[in-house]
């Protein structure tokens, strides 16, 4: 650890992201290790229509719900690098060899202004950190559309994301195999969107990562 990174450790010292219990290193404390809603292996890839496949380590309630809140909506940044660090280990246990380039669902201009960051993008750079390589950017948002989270239906939520994502001027993607990262797999709606315009734009293939799924009514069962 350099001596920049002490300091800072001193300043703001790590936290667990989901108890925000006070850590010696950054990671997830021993308690909520043993504690979280884990995916269990076949659990870990959830496959949808239109091809999708997203693969995520935690199930989306209790702190895991609150920690991503957290990430999104308080202005709790520093957490993308422990979520990205499991979305890595989890990417790579269950899509390894299935993608050569990572980037990120983008939020719109104005979210980006209001919120400081993209919180899509800081977790792709935590999972690149992880393995050493860089995300790329390879799609924007075209409008300021309503949030899926105050959508409840499934196709109110695929309707609210059709045709809002677009490639970024100059993107290159023709022949690559893409990983794309976001925060939440809830029906998919998102995803689904940006990997159809990866496609068109020439991607060989898209899988997808996010920190958690959202349980549907079989998944309780």
């Amino acid at each position: 650890m350099s001596v920049w990174e002490q300091l800072l450790n001193l300043l703001f010292p790590p936290k667990c992201p989901f108890c925000r219990r006070i850590l010696d290193s950054p990671g997830v404390c021993d308690t909520c290790r043993k504690e979280l809603p884990w995916t269990e292996e076949h659990e870990a890839v959830r496959e949808g229509t239109d091809g999708l496949r997203c693969a995520a380590p935690l199930w989306y309630e209790g702190k895991v719900r609150e920690a991503i809140l957290r990430l999104k909506f308080y202005g709790a940044a520093a957490t993308a690098e422990t979520l990205g660090a499991l979305m890595a280990q989890c990417a790579a246990e269950h899509l390894s060899g299935e993608f050569d380039l990572v980037t990120w669902v983008p939020v719109s201009r104005k979210r980006r202004w209001k919120r400081g960051y993209d919180q899509a993008e800081l977790l792709a750079r935590a999972v690149c950190r992880a393995w050493g390589v860089k995300p790329v950017a390879l799609l924007r948002k075209t409008m300021n559309n309503p949030a899926q989270s105050g959508l409840k239906e499934d196709a109110a939520r695929r309707a609210n994301v059709l045709g809002v994502y677009e490639m970024r001027p100059g993107a290159e993607v023709s022949g690559r195999r893409v990983l794309l990262i976001d925060d939440v797999c809830t029906t998919g709606a998102t995803l689904t969107e940006c990997s159809k315009v990866l496609r068109e734009a020439g991607a060989d293939a898209v899988v997808c990562a996010c920190v958690a799924h959202a349980r549907r009514e079989r998944d309780r069962r």
